[in-house]
């Protein structure tokens, strides 16, 4: 029995499997194994996650500090504008409130906040107490909503009614309260919304400068830099484009049935994918504008001119390598294989926290034989994978980091605080430097496992 098996639970050996030694069949998208130290959220911080960089609207926490504190700033989104996101607000119930309710504590706040902030909207969050003990989250709003004249909206996120994934559909049905009812006159016919995008270190004006060389309109950002008005009026949209697919297909997808919104998948990670994505793009609307596929492959051509070069040269040091992926969203997993394999390197370990069934399939196919993937994944078993592979470089988030420097492995920030961006074709460039870096830095001879090897 090799060491990666002897620290898997018995329940959890249905979400890992090896290429090549196991035919494909994945459990995923289920609650995490108690005693297993799960890398994946709760419910609240799965809406929260994807509401937060709504720069105009009023974000407030019905619920202990706490969930208010940890949840601060929980993405480095960055705002063109209001930075009212970046202020963390809650009832901060007592006990108290837990025993007479918070309705009263909770309409008290949305008042004050509102009066002093004017915001264009107002999310209100539902945490674990408040679906112990009843408050009419819903009741509240409307009350305030029709008091204030703004949007007050209630996201049902108490952490205990699932996984991650749960809350992400909580935000898609709060935000679809605010489409359709905004004014879509003069919105171009050649115009999308950018969804799944979090505008992590400015990424995504990146993708909208793309889309407008192109000579696309962006209606909405969703949620990156996002306007409570653009999602108003998101329906007049011709396009939805949707890349982090766990977080916002939801409201794709309700968007669709509703408004007749057609949506494309997209990733903007790696060469391949980027360009792909653009492609796409450009064919949907090329009955409209028959151009826009000349201008997308020379907006692809000057971007790769300056890109590949480089990429050659990073290649000479980094052909061979190993890498690891762990990550939140599957979508930037299939990116990352790719862009390995740009680089020269081999991914021996590929997972997510909140993948899909089709997602791990798709993993599947476009992996290595012998490649291990796993679905919510805990450190114990993320050391012994890597551990068992020798990898030489570790994606992952703030989480997976100490795992890889308590094993003498590189390891590149692919997470919400990341400060560099590392989507569009500059952004290959960014995390080929980084891995480049990371992977030949001398500190690694002075470290165990390297001396062990050599």
């Amino acid at each position: 029995m090799s060491t990666a098996v002897s620290v898997i639970f018995q329940e959890r050996k249905d979400q890992i499997l090896r290429k090549g030694q196991d035919s494909f069949g994945m459990e995923c998208n289920r609650d995490s194994l108690a005693g297993a130290v799960s890398q994946r959220a709760c419910v609240f911080c799965g809406s929260r996650v994807v509401l937060y960089p709504i720069s105009d609207a009023l974000h407030l926490v019905h619920g202990p500090i706490g969930c208010a504190a940890y949840t601060w700033d929980i993405r480095g989104a960055l705002s063109s504008g209001p930075a009212l996101h970046r202020l963390s607000f809650s009832t901060d119930l007592q006990e108290r409130d837990v025993i007479f309710g918070g309705e009263e504590k909770l309409y008290l706040a949305l008042c004050e906040l509102i009066d002093k902030y004017a915001p264009k909207a107002a999310f209100v969050y539902s945490t674990c107490i408040v679906g112990i003990i009843g408050d009419d989250l819903d009741g509240v709003c409307r009350r305030v909503a029709a008091e204030k004249g703004i949007p007050v909206l209630p996201v049902q996120s108490e952490g205990f009614k699932g996984n991650k994934r749960e809350g992400y559909g909580a935000a898609c049905r709060a935000m679809f309260r605010l489409v359709g009812t905004g004014d879509t006159k003069g919105i171009s016919p050649l115009s999308l919304n950018i969804l799944g995008d979090f505008n992590l270190a400015g990424e995504i004006w990146i993708i909208r400068d793309y889309f407008t060389r192109m000579g696309i309109e962006t209606v909405a950002n969703i949620t990156g830099d996002g306007r409570v008005g653009d999602l108003q009026r998101a329906h007049g949209a011709a396009l939805n484009v949707v890349q982090c697919s766990g977080a916002t297909t939801e409201l794709a997808k309700m968007m669709k049935e509703s408004f007749g919104t057609p949506f494309l998948r997209v990733s903007y990670f790696g060469v391949e994918d980027m360009a792909e994505s653009l492609y796409e793009v450009a064919k949907f609307f090329e009955n409209k504008d028959p151009q826009i596929m000349e201008r997308t492959r020379e907006l692809v051509k000057s971007e790769l001119a300056v890109l590949y070069p480089a990429i050659q040269e990073f290649k000479k040091d980094l052909a061979g390598k190993k890498a690891a992926i762990y990550v939140g969203g599957a979508f930037k997993a299939f990116s990352l294989v790719k862009a390995f394999r740009l680089l020269g390197m081999q991914v021996v370990l590929v997972g997510s926290q909140t993948g899909t069934e089709e997602d791990y399939r798709e993993l599947y196919e476009v992996t290595d034989e012998g490649t291990i993937i796993v679905d919510d994944s805990n450190p114990l078993e993320l050391s012994s994978f890597l551990k068992e592979k020798d990898v030489d470089v570790f994606v992952g988030g703030v989480k997976e980091r100490p795992i890889a420097y308590k094993l003498g492995v590189g390891f590149c920030d692919h997470n919400h605080e990341r400060k560099q961006p590392l989507e569009g074709f500059i952004g290959m460039l960014n995390f080929a430097r980084e891995i480049h870096s990371s992977v030949m830095s001398p500190v690694w001879r002075f470290v165990p496992r390297k001396k062990a090897r050599n």
